[in-house]
């Protein structure tokens, strides 16, 4: 590509047409690319806030990397947890006894996990503690039989801070009558809701020690819960704990223990890209018709141009210079216009909520009743590109039918 055809090609551009049609037809293409990328790089970062407010909520229970052992309990916790503190990555460590029961209080029934805690330890691996609603972690202390539940778990069973509520475990005991359940009354002295359903209806805490004599572990525990300084290598880290540590051990991190549902959310997030993708595509092509409106008007052009000694060489490259400063105007305007609205994102949708008296994500039906967004550089780059490339790609075909135009043909009946 040389100067010649860089000066003709945007000189097309930047020329008044005759043919006012063409123009419209122009601007509509590159107003459709720059829609087509701002809508992209909002709705990606809006997917990217919904994925990280839940890792972060899931993770603020869940932990980032558990370690137990095959038969289901955990002997010598404590040199354990010296051993793995070695590791300069792992902030944090707590052990946990778990288990399965029925919450009962009046005529309500419930079943709910139970997880024996040692407050100080726990609220380093965990945010239970900084989402409490009533009541804290410190409560649960060793002979104190009292129990921390979520807010939709006590409001499914008509509880209040105080009651006292009645824990069947299927653990159960030999009497002349037979095996019976063992039950353990307790004493509702928190409540905490952390956002995610299925810890709010379905968790309950009590102290570790109380939970070994519940369920009759003895000095085992289920497992050793860590907490990571980076919760995205937890992978590696597993893998580095599991070559370091000596004993028969099962080491799962965060993304194999909730796999299926971030799996879906990665999934979720790669449809959208190539749903939204097509309506790039669609305006970029758009360019296809408007290049070869544009060929039809300037044949006599063309054939001034190929008289003159251009090759259809050059030929083609002057309009594809005219396709692609289209392209390049519509990405442009659509990167700066997605930025924007991605980092007010939690602006905009507010000021459209009131202005039009709606609610996009209702507090009493979705447990995320704000739209969160994260932009990602790594996506605003693959969005130009891409969007570059179909409009490259669009101009290809006028601009090779524009360089076959015959000189003796186009100026026939002129």
């Amino acid at each position: 590509m040389n100067a010649f055809e860089l000066f003709i090609g945007l000189r097309y551009t930047r020329a008044k047409r005759r043919n006012h049609f063409i123009s419209f037809i122009s601007l509509t293409s590159m107003l459709g690319i720059a829609l087509g990328v701002a809508a992209l790089i909002a709705v990606l970062s809006v997917m990217n806030g919904f994925q990280d407010e839940l890792r972060s909520r899931i993770l603020g229970v869940a932990s980032h990397i558990e370690i137990s052992q095959f038969d289901g309990s955990l002997r010598n916790w404590q040199a354990l947890s010296a051993n793995v503190a070695r590791n300069p990555e792992v902030l944090a460590s707590a052990p946990y006894v778990s288990g399965q029961g029925l919450l009962a209080y009046d005529q309500a029934v419930q079943g709910v996990e139970v997880r024996g805690v040692v407050p100080q330890l726990e609220n380093g691996v965990a945010d239970i503690g900084r989402h409490m609603k009533a009541g804290s972690l410190s409560v649960l202390s060793p002979g104190e039989w009292n129990i921390v539940m979520g807010d939709d778990l006590a409001h499914a069973l008509g509880v209040q801070l105080g009651d006292k509520v009645t824990l069947i475990t299927p653990q159960g005991q030999v009497t002349p009558a037979g095996m019976v359940p063992r039950l353990k009354q307790f004493h509702v002295a928190g409540l905490f809701h952390v956002g995610m359903y299925e810890y709010d209806s379905g968790l309950a805490l009590i102290a570790m020690n109380d939970a070994q004599k519940l369920f009759r572990t003895g000095d085992a525990v289920s497992g050793l819960r860590l907490k990571l300084d980076d919760l995205y290598r937890a992978p590696l880290v597993a893998k580095q704990l599991a070559l370091s540590l000596n004993g028969d051990y099962y080491i799962r991190d965060w993304s194999q223990s909730h796999s299926n549902f971030f799996r879906a959310v990665q999934m979720e997030k790669q449809v959208m890209f190539i749903i939204l993708s097509l309506i790039v595509a669609v305006a970029a092509f758009n360019l296809v018709s408007t290049l070869v409106m544009v060929v039809t008007d300037k044949q006599a052009d063309i054939a001034i141009l190929r008289t003159l000694g251009a090759s259809p060489g050059s030929i083609m490259a002057i309009f594809m210079i005219q396709g692609a400063v289209i392209g390049v105007a519509g990405t442009v305007m659509g990167l700066i216009g997605g930025v924007l609205l991605a980092l007010n994102i939690g602006v905009v949708v507010p000021a459209i909520e009131h202005t039009f008296g709606i609610q996009f994500l209702s507090s009493d039906v979705y447990q995320i009743s704000e739209l969160p967004s994260k932009l990602m550089p790594h996506d605003v780059w693959v969005i130009g590109v891409v969007s570059l490339v179909l409009s490259w790609l669009a101009t290809l075909y006028p601009s090779y039918q524009a360089s076959r135009t015959q000189p003796a043909e186009a100026l026939r009946y002129e």
